[in-house]
């Protein structure tokens, strides 16, 4: 068998993220030969298929009794308020005495007492076991049977010694031609005409979620229109309604390159302009905006670039 051939079938679906399937191949068969799966973390930016690479992983993870799955269970760790109800509500009801994969989404908010169980929980040790106590708890971990899967887009914010019990999987950002098939495969019954989803792909921000999104309004659009194809046409008409703007820019980031467009600004000021606070702007504008070269970080304050000037020349025409 092929490598492609078993690359699509441990991870049907999943397109692109190479390095990361590679890395989640040798631990399946890892799994397979031992029972042990190390805890895993998954990195990545929101929208980058994080968690569904995860249950995409855990569906290979077979019952040591039966051919399938192990039991899966998905967290939201913004919905663990404290060491108690973690006891109570998933390790005793789901983890106690049981074969099971567990993936703690959103990792980063998981409350500092959990997070100092997991601590002890987690700890690798040559047993692949460890045991925990808790009021009239006591809980023994089995690695063999108990798989731990997490994910997070803040991995700074997980406690240092937290991460350190745990294998990173970290994800790439998505190629045009990564996102132009995950368009495809999304909208399947939709035939994409001549090079348009070439001229989509960049308005995407590499972002997969945002692929699946916009599938969604082309698969409404065609229907609107009562037909199966998607072509150069129909993308102008459709990216002028939905206000879809060349590199997948904001219409908050345009008013900042705007403003830029009349020479450097101070952080201060810009925040005054946009009337947002200067976290949200680095936290939500500057980092994208930098990362296509279009602004840059000067002494005399916020700039534009070249490309940046160049940008807001192009967009004169971008509905034309």
């Amino acid at each position: 068998m092929t490598t492609t051939t078993m690359m699509d079938k441990l991870f049907p679906a999943i397109i692109g993220q190479e390095a990361a399937k590679r890395k989640l191949k040798f631990y399946i068969e890892g799994f397979e030969a031992t029972s042990i799966c190390p805890h895993l973390m998954f990195v990545a930016p929101k929208g980058a298929g994080k968690t569904t690479l995860a249950k995409a992983f855990a569906r290979n993870l077979k019952d040591r009794h039966e051919d399938k799955p192990k039991r899966f269970l998905e967290i939201n760790c913004a919905t663990i308020k404290n060491l108690k109800q973690f006891m109570n509500e998933i390790v005793v009801t789901h983890m106690i005495d049981r074969d099971a994969t567990i993936l703690f989404d959103e990792a980063s908010e998981l409350p500092k007492s959990v997070t100092m169980a997991l601590l002890t929980i987690l700890n690798p040790n040559k047993d692949n076991m460890t045991t925990f106590s808790y009021e009239d708890y006591t809980f023994d971990c089995d690695f063999r049977r108990l798989s731990f899967l997490f994910a997070t887009t803040e991995s700074h914010q997980i406690f240092h010694a937290l991460l350190d019990r745990m294998d990173r999987v970290d994800l790439e950002e998505y190629s045009h031609d990564d996102l132009a098939k995950i368009m495809e495969v999304s909208v399947e019954k939709i035939k994409f005409k001549s090079d348009v989803l070439a001229q989509i792909a960049p308005t995407l921000r590499g972002n997969a979620r945002a692929a699946q999104k916009l599938s969604q309004k082309i698969d409404i659009f065609c229907g609107r229109k009562r037909s199966r194809e998607f072509g150069a046409d129909d993308w102008k008409k459709l990216k002028k309604t939905l206000d879809i703007l060349p590199l997948g820019l904001t219409r908050i980031e345009m008013s900042l390159l705007r403003y830029l467009s009349n020479g450097p600004r101070r952080l201060t000021n810009l925040s005054a302009k946009m009337g947002m606070t200067k976290a949200a702007l680095q936290r939500d504008m500057e980092m994208y905006l930098q990362k296509m070269e279009l602004i840059e970080i000067l002494p005399a304050g916020r700039a534009l670039t070249g490309i940046g000037q160049e940008y807001l020349k192009d967009f004169k025409k971008w509905f034309k």
